[in-house]
């Protein structure tokens, strides 16, 4: 087998070396409890507090409206399920059709404890149709929930106008930034948001912290109880180490992110240009607003979950979607809503690129990928199955 191409950047990324080397310290030798009152225990606050302070910086937020926590869906959680029991009053909450699972579940299960919700359609591209956000806010609506970006199809929605749109109304406003975070430019105040939900393992930080980003004056009800610790919004001893390598990469981002992303914007588009040569072969999401390192295809005639094992064969990890669903032998929830028809969502292919993706691993891709697709061809089931 060929040497590992790693193409999965949107479900993990490998934890910066700097990174790791920013955190071991706080394993072993400054381990304090970072709720002790003695010496070694304040140390570990200040580094704590310090960090928070980094984190805010990359999104231009206050360092006290960063509520540390384990990762997306947690933060995800807190955000939607924290404003609704602090605002009962208003049973009311928009969201979209393309959602991440993490917000999807969530609104479901309040559904079920007599929420009503409403979920709005997207066009081809997977973009929100800002009418028909306006025309669905109530006079109960409490809480609008918009994700910056989508994990599959990569299509950045117009998160200021949507913010906008929910403030103009008195509404609050959650975005799930997960795949934005570190990767293109935040900033809570320009873009109007309420509640900003960010993972650390995304963008070359550990597995396991998050934050959500609060802003001041919001009101949230905690969902774990305890200790009081994160401004008594997240009880549990804080995962210090953790949270020092999330504020390094952080750190890191904010200085490597616009050349990154200008480098990976050229070699996306080298990989959308080849692959778009195979024939029977179309991209899922916006041509131009979508994440710097996604590449999302559908090809007529295979199944996804084969090309991803031959291209494993190969040496090439990919996927057909997200991480969190991809166990499932169901159509992707986010292809069905862009309107593709179940056996065209099932041909799908996600191609997510890093800051280790060289552009020799694209010309390999290219070279293999016309070959695989066309074997799969010639042994498919489908109707249209290709000689």
């Amino acid at each position: 087998m060929a040497k590992t191409i790693y193409l999965d950047y949107a479900a993990t990324t490998p934890v910066d070396t700097r990174v790791l080397k920013a955190m071991t310290p706080y394993f072993s030798k400054s381990f304090g409890n970072a709720s002790s009152l003695h010496t070694i225990g304040q140390k570990a606050r200040a580094a704590l507090e310090n960090a928070r302070k980094e984190v805010a910086s990359l999104i231009n937020a206050e360092p006290e409206e960063i509520v540390f926590t384990s990762g997306g869906t947690e933060s995800d959680n807190l955000a939607i399920k924290g404003v609704a029991f602090a605002n009962k009053e208003k049973k009311h909450i928009i969201t979209s059709s393309i959602e991440h699972m993490a917000v999807m579940e969530t609104v479901e299960w309040l559904e079920r404890q007599g929420w009503e919700i409403t979920i709005l359609p997207v066009d081809k591209f997977g973009l929100v149709d800002l009418e028909k956000l306006k025309g669905s806010i109530r006079k109960d609506t409490l809480l609008v929930s918009i994700m910056h970006a989508n994990n599959e199809i990569g299509t950045i929605e117009n998160i200021k106008e949507i913010g906008k749109i929910c403030h103009d109304h008195n509404v609050l406003f959650h975005t799930d930034a997960v795949q934005t975070f570190g990767k293109i430019p935040i900033d809570v105040k320009k873009m109007n948001v309420d509640l900003l939900s960010a993972s650390s393992h995304k963008i070359y930080g550990p597995k396991g912290v998050g934050c959500l980003y609060v802003r001041k004056g919001t009101e949230i009800e905690p969902i774990l109880h305890g200790g009081g610790q994160e401004s008594g919004l997240r009880s549990t001893t804080e995962n210090v180490a953790g949270i020092i390598g999330f504020a390094e990469t952080c750190r890191l981002r904010k200085r490597e992110m616009k050349s990154e992303a200008k480098r990976l914007e050229k070699i996306r588009d080298k990989l959308i240009k080849g692959v778009l040569k195979i024939e029977e072969s179309h991209l899922n999401g916006h041509p131009k607003y979508r994440l710097p390192n996604n590449a999302n295809f559908r090809f007529s005639f295979i199944e996804g979950e084969s090309l991803i094992t031959q291209l494993d064969f190969e040496g090439v990890e990919a996927s057909t979607g997200s991480a969190c669903s991809t166990r499932t032998l169901e159509p992707s929830h986010v292809l069905l809503a862009i309107g593709l028809k179940p056996e065209e969502a099932h041909g799908s292919l996600r191609l997510t690129l890093g800051k280790y993706t060289k552009d020799s691993d694209i010309n390999y891709v290219l070279r293999i990928l016309p070959k695989i697709v066309k074997r799969l061809r010639t042994i498919s089931p489908f109707k249209g199955k290709w000689e």
